[in-house]
């Protein structure tokens, strides 16, 4: 009976896999996440972990194909929202792009990325410049708001620390406390004029 219950349980997983249920496919899509950042970002740690420059060099192709299709799809996304196997082909292609025998990632940088960049690299270099001087000029003339976004934050974060490691004590809420405290004054005087 287990062994039937495991062979439902598969068929049903590789169904929501496989079968094209439209862009809202929730199955499809975190598969699709975990391929492509999840994976990557841990290979990438081990990677630099053990100090292999190979693997290293791997993983920069990867992410710079995998930006640079990011870049793409954010652009394309109207276009290709529609097609039900959408997420299949990206699937299909993050693999590729990850597997060293196929050298998916280094064939799309040497090809197209790598070709692009340096024919325009120069302009590229202009804008990334300008937008990082403004950048620079936003976040000095916002220092004060920063400031306090970044108090806040750590505040937020100090507290949901100590709610997690217990340390807050249970407090009461304030109105609950003003009703009680009218409630005896109320049963005080009460008393007072039974007396």
């Amino acid at each position: 009976m287990a062994l039937l219950g495991s062979t439902v349980a598969r068929e049903v997983g590789l169904r929501l896999l496989l079968c094209p249920l439209g862009s809202n496919n929730i199955v499809i899509r975190t598969v699709c996440c975990s391929v492509g950042i999840v994976l990557p970002v841990y290979s990438t740690f081990k990677a630099i972990e053990r100090k292999d420059q190979n693997e290293e060099q791997r993983w920069l192709l990867y992410w710079a194909a995998y930006g640079s299709f990011s870049l793409v799809e954010v652009f394309a996304d109207k276009l290709i929202s529609w097609s039900p196997l959408y997420y299949h082909l990206k699937f299909a292609f993050l693999v590729w792009l990850q597997f060293p025998s196929s050298g998916g990632a280094r064939h799309l940088y040497m090809c197209y990325l790598r070709p692009f960049f340096l024919r325009h690299q120069a302009r590229i270099d202009q804008v990334v410049g300008s937008a990082y001087g403004e950048m620079v000029k936003l976040m000095s003339s916002h220092q004060a708001e920063i400031q306090a976004a970044r108090t806040l934050f750590t505040t937020i974060m100090a507290s949901a620390n100590q709610i997690l490691r217990g340390e807050v004590t249970s407090v009461q809420p304030q109105s609950q406390n003003v009703v009680e405290g009218q409630r005896r004054i109320i049963s005080d005087s009460g008393s007072d004029l039974d007396d």
